[in-house]
């Protein structure tokens, strides 16, 4: 049975042929396409549950372009699978609306471990979003109730900062750049008003944790953005894994 059907996106047969046998070893069906105007066809027609794509694609529609475009009309998980390093670029894919960024060569372990963390947190947004609660570790968040506890004890939060949280958590292990973060809470106008932010999640801290100087459950990334850490997968990361 299969545990996903994944569109893999690359003009280079060789590195489709391997991303294809590193999937389908793990029981994941592949779509293959070779170039952004095939993948764009494919992803509206074949609605696959995720995308894998590379930056450099032939038919004059780079990967960027194509994450773009795809993101017009499918919130389809998608991770870019680059040689290119750079941390600009790193940036410019979470930007455009990528979901995760993996640097080639890569390990197919790593593949795959990524490929079943985005699937994970899409699942779980999906329900959650259909759901009455959203789950972090002994973390809930009651979204008909609009109320957040942990341990079983109520935080105080004011609606700001509930809205903060909850979109946080509706994308767990998942890195919210500050734009997309400072829009979704508080409006377009807000995009560029970083400090506000960190503000804010300086007090959520303060509120979801006794040491917030050393919170565990929202990483911030420097320069980029923040993310809530679900418990199982800090353990994950602590074991090198």
């Amino acid at each position: 049975m299969s545990l996903g059907r994944i569109l893999v996106v690359d003009s280079d047969a060789k590195h489709t042929r391997l991303v294809h046998r590193v999937l389908a070893a793990y029981d994941y069906e592949t779509l293959i396409a070779n170039s952004g105007v095939q993948a764009l066809e494919m992803a509206a027609v074949e609605q696959p549950d995720l995308i894998i794509l590379e930056i450099e694609l032939a038919g004059g529609m780079d990967g960027f372009n194509l994450t773009r475009k795809i993101r017009d009309f499918s919130d389809t998980p998608i991770i870019i699978l680059s040689a290119k390093k750079d941390e600009a670029d790193l940036l410019r894919g979470f930007e455009v609306g990528a979901d995760d960024y993996i640097v080639k060569p890569f390990a197919a372990k790593e593949l795959i471990a990524r490929t079943q963390a985005v699937l994970k947190r899409v699942r779980k947004k999906a329900s959650a979003a259909t759901g009455k609660e959203i789950v972090c570790g002994d973390l809930r968040i009651n979204l008909l109730r609009r109320i957040a506890t942990r341990n079983g004890q109520e935080i105080y939060l004011t609606s700001t900062e509930f809205r903060l949280l909850r979109e946080l958590a509706l994308h767990q292990n998942q890195v919210m750049l500050h734009e997309q973060l400072l829009d979704k809470v508080w409006g377009p106008k807000y995009r560029d008003e970083i400090d506000y932010l960190r503000s804010y999640i300086h007090f959520l801290r303060k509120k979801l944790e006794p040491d917030s100087a050393n919170s565990n459950i929202i990483a911030s990334i420097p320069g980029v953005g923040y993310m809530l850490i679900e418990p199982d997968s800090r353990a994950q990361k602590n074991d090198g894994k």
